[in-house]
């Protein structure tokens, strides 16, 4: 069965309790439980998996390859300052797609730059939950051409 893999960073196990006005009141388990049904309805699997490691975060991109037909990421944090994210992602053929509850680009100045995107096959901000929808639906060819190019 083909898989898909979630993955998060720093911060994002505590959806739902930490500035809800940012980040919304849902949590991690909404996302996963959402996430999961929509690839599940099109023949994937999905593994969720969330880390405040950087260096963990590296581990489990390194051992993606080859494992799954993409990743759905949310560096979180890690975004504006991991060069070892950036490397990892880089060394990988699995296409990775960046995902920001948040619009990183409206919020401090710090956030604006992200060190993975020129890494990744796509980056999606500022939808919040729907974001990881997007995201899905990006490494899901068929949904991608029946839900979004109509």
């Amino acid at each position: 069965m083909k898989r898909l893999l979630l993955l998060n960073g720093p911060n994002i196990n505590i959806l739902g309790k930490r500035e809800n006005e940012v980040y919304g009141d849902f949590t991690l388990l909404d996302i996963e439980t959402e996430i999961s049904e929509l690839v599940e309805a099109n023949g994937y699997k999905l593994d969720s998996k969330q880390s405040n490691h950087e260096g963990e975060l590296v581990d489990i991109i390194q051992e993606a390859e080859g494992e799954y037909e993409g990743i759905i990421f949310n560096p979180a944090a890690y975004t504006h300052t991991s060069i070892a994210l950036h490397d990892a992602i880089k060394a990988i053929s699995t296409p990775v797609v960046e995902v920001h509850i948040s619009n990183i680009h409206s919020r401090e100045s710090f956030r604006h730059k992200s060190l993975l995107a020129g890494v990744c096959y796509g980056q999606i901000v500022g939808f919040g939950k729907q974001s990881y929808r997007l995201a899905a639906l990006a490494l899901l060819p068929e949904q991608l051409n029946a839900s979004i190019i109509r």
